[in-house]
């Protein structure tokens, strides 16, 4: 399952990563059920981004990176507790901007049910993005998010119109001259779209946050 919060966010980490105007993707969570004390999180900043002013001491630098340590209680508001009440890991993390996002796996459907209607109840702004369940034959399935907003509007079109034209077929059903042609642009122009934005998303499909 896939969640965004808008900003605020109501999570430390997203509020963070704002205020050192950063991106955070590298976060490890240690989640605890709701009887216990809360949960821990650690999460990797570039040092060149952090700002003179910034409120938090990292817990130790390497490559150029710092890492940042960060407590839940069990009665924070924050949607990584939320998660955290249920046993449920958060797979994946995107904060940037005061934006979050997640990726978390639910062991059933019964209990992703609950966990949907209590976050939207917590936060009435939570975008339900995606949902995949798993297969039922036992059959093992490998599924990475792909974050088509990393996409700009132009690189979507492009992309979109290459696909449907065929660009991407053998044989082709299009050529980049003709969907250039198309779009009123080089065909230089359009194969650079193209490279950019088959870049970004093989760079999620390799889970390497390029």
């Amino acid at each position: 399952m896939t969640v965004d919060f808008p900003t605020p966010s109501r999570c430390p980490i997203a509020d963070l990563a704002a205020s050192a105007d950063a991106t955070v993707r590298d976060v490890t969570t240690s989640v605890t059920p709701a009887s216990d004390s809360g949960s821990v999180s650690e999460f990797l900043l570039p040092a060149d981004s952090i700002p003179e002013d910034f409120d938090r001491e990292p817990v130790f630098t390497y490559t150029g990176r710092h890492s940042f340590r960060v407590e839940h209680g069990n009665d924070s508001a924050c949607p990584c507790a939320c998660l955290g009440e249920f046993d449920t890991p958060i797979d994946r993390y995107v904060a940037e901007g005061g934006h979050l996002r997640l990726v978390f796996h639910a062991p059933d459907f019964e209990t992703l049910q609950t966990i949907v209607a209590e976050l939207r109840e917590r936060f009435p702004d939570v975008d339900i993005q995606r949902l995949i369940r798993a297969p039922t034959e036992g059959a093992v399935r490998d599924t990475v998010f792909v974050d088509r907003g990393r996409l700009t509007d132009r690189q979507l079109e492009i992309l979109r119109l290459a696909y449907d034209r065929g660009y991407f077929d053998r044989p082709r059903g299009a050529n980049a001259t003709e969907l250039a042609d198309e779009l009123d642009i080089t065909p230089s122009t359009l194969t650079e779209h193209l490279h950019t934005a088959q870049r970004k998303l093989l760079g999620d499909v390799f889970e390497d946050g390029q």
